[in-house]
């Protein structure tokens, strides 16, 4: 809901005897816009806001534990999972944000993980919907992954019960069983879920759709279900000499190390792909005492992976060959002993937009290794689900991630993305959900705020917005890395960096109170209004503006408009 006050344009009256050159017929008006930190957000965090809250504490009278409370309330009412998503989300935010064009875009990943991190620490709770009553339609969720979870969370707080099903015996789905532990600590993962859990969602542990539980008896019990399933299937290389020990798949040998065993992997492997999965396949793999090499069919510039990761599997002394491609697996008997490669070149872009590797015809040659670890794609196991799997390879559901009456999805089973992706989805589906449950028109998908490029913000103010560095997260010594392997690398910001960071945010498109188009008003249109908050500091009188234009042409952040 926007925090905005309308204000009803009057036509404005003539000043007799005024110059008509001294006069403008534009009038000013307030208008929040979508920054574009929001609009790229998967999730649809309002980072905006809850930044505000924090970083104009002292305007609006908050302390600062009160303002942090607020904040977070803020955040967790789209995202469950701050101190998750805070340590393993890419953050497309921070590239569109507008003070890139300054001198560097907002650390906003480190910000959420430090408020995500000091909400576990003081205790806080999920936040309710107030309002809510108590339904008595049964929801029922497969997976208790973050689109699951997410999905479960947003259901819970608008008073339905609400059962998830999950085939494991832990919670996080691939947060859990596919990220690497120096990445992502189990302890945090969990206490961000046990809060979901103290909404009253249940989590059923060890429980196999078609086996343990029938599809029919779901759609019996619940009055809708939602699937959200991992892609936790690795996809094959389908070459020679695949089949047989020492040649894992990405995904089923990472979850394998957080399940606890112990995987020999040899002296030297050979990781093949240019994912994440595939650096925290190399790099797990480096753990263990291998040397450890990537083989990517394409150059640096078209990895997918998240580049801090990349950067950081190098320090780790991991190898990267670029524009190879495995074409048969050597075997000595059942041992691993090389993989034959082809370089390839990169020829016209393919669908995913990267150039595609082409073979080289006569260049293959044989890489000395004791076992090979296949990170090239992965998709959920359909087959899992029972009646309840798609008639297709997948499902066909529309943009609400519905597939009919009684089948919602999200995650992985529309397509595997970032979490941060499924986290938004689950979100999106349970609102949808509601709405139709309670016989209400589904929520508005398009945000209607205009966007607000960065030239709309007046970033050259040195006294609105004085020049700042991006401050970084720390990070434990390099060589501790692989020394203490399930270390927790990145440590996160301090309060005094966290509190310097968020100050840095420009409040694109929204009032911060600068009292700049109050001090520069003239006929005195601008008021104070008495319970001041972001984007609700001044109201405007037309009755008194002359047209100078002033007020808008001093606005730092874009908020007023001149129409």
């Amino acid at each position: 809901m926007s925090l905005l006050k309308k204000n009803k344009k009057k036509k404005p009256m003539r000043m007799s005897g005024a110059s008509t050159t001294q006069q403008s017929n534009l009038r000013p008006s307030q208008v929040e816009k979508l920054a574009p930190c929001i609009a790229s957000c998967p999730a649809g965090n309002d980072i905006r806001l809850w930044f505000n809250i924090i970083a104009q504490r002292e305007k609006t009278g908050l302390e600062l534990e009160e303002a942090y409370k607020k904040a977070f309330d803020v955040l967790a009412q789209t995202n469950p999972f701050p101190s998750v998503l805070g340590r393993v989300c890419p953050h497309p935010c921070e590239e569109h944000c507008n003070r890139v064009e300054k001198e560097g875009g907002v650390s906003i990943n480190a910000l959420e993980r430090y408020l995500g991190d000091w909400s576990l620490k003081n205790g806080l709770a999920l936040p309710k919907i107030d309002g809510e009553s108590e339904k008595n339609e049964s929801i029922g969720v497969i997976g208790a992954g973050p689109a699951g979870l997410s999905f479960a969370y947003q259901m819970a707080r608008r008073g339905y019960p609400v059962t998830v099903y999950e085939k494991t015996d832990k919670p996080g789905g691939m947060t859990y069983w596919g990220i690497p532990f120096y990445r992502l600590p189990q302890d945090v993962l969990l206490a961000e879920v046990k809060r979901i859990q103290d909404m009253g969602v249940e989590i059923r542990y060890n429980t196999k759709i078609g086996t343990d539980v029938t599809a029919d008896e779901l759609k019996q019990k619940h009055k809708a279900v939602f699937v959200a399933i991992g892609a936790d299937q690795a996809r094959r290389l389908s070459i020679p000499g695949e089949q047989g020990p020492g040649v894992w798949g990405g995904t089923d040998y990472l979850a394998k190390l957080n399940g606890g065993e112990k995987l020999d992997v040899g002296k030297t492997v050979a990781v093949i792909g240019g994912g994440n999965t595939a650096i925290d396949a190399a790099r797990m793999a480096r753990r263990a005492g291998a040397q450890v090499t990537i083989l990517y069919r394409r150059t640096r510039q078209e990895m997918p992976a998240i580049e801090q990761e990349i950067e950081d599997a190098l320090k780790e002394d991991v190898k990267i060959e670029y524009l190879v491609a495995p074409v048969e697996i050597k075997r000595d008997g059942d041992k691993v002993t090389g993989v034959v490669v082809q370089k390839m070149e990169l020829g016209e872009p393919d669908d995913s937009g990267r150039r595609r590797p082409v073979p080289i015809d006569g260049s293959e040659y044989e890489i000395a290794v004791d076992s090979v670890i296949a990170a090239i794609s992965q998709s959920p196991d359909f087959d899992s689900l029972g009646g309840l799997k798609p008639q297709d390879r997948w499902y066909k559901q529309d943009e609400y991630f519905q597939v009919d009456d009684g089948l919602w999805v999200g995650g992985d089973v529309v397509n595997p993305d970032l979490v941060t992706t499924a986290v938004g989805q689950g979100r999106k589906a349970a609102e949808a959900m509601h709405a139709v449950l309670q016989g209400k028109a589904k929520p508005v998908l398009e945000d209607p705020r205009p966007p607000i490029p960065p030239e709309r913000i007046k970033m050259d103010l040195e006294e609105i917005y004085p020049t700042k560095q991006a401050v970084s997260p720390s990070h434990r010594p390099v060589e501790q890395w692989l020394s203490e392997p399930d270390q927790e690398i990145v440590l996160g910001l301090s309060e005094e960096q966290f509190l310097e960071e968020i100050s840095r945010c420009f409040s694109c498109g929204l009032c911060f109170g600068c009292e700049r188009c109050w001090m520069f008003c003239t006929p005195s249109c601008f008021s104070k209004v008495d319970n001041p908050g972001p984007g609700n500091y001044y109201s405007i009188n037309l009755d008194t503006c002359d047209g100078c234009k002033k007020c808008g042409d001093e606005c730092p952040c874009g908020f007023i408009d001149l129409s």
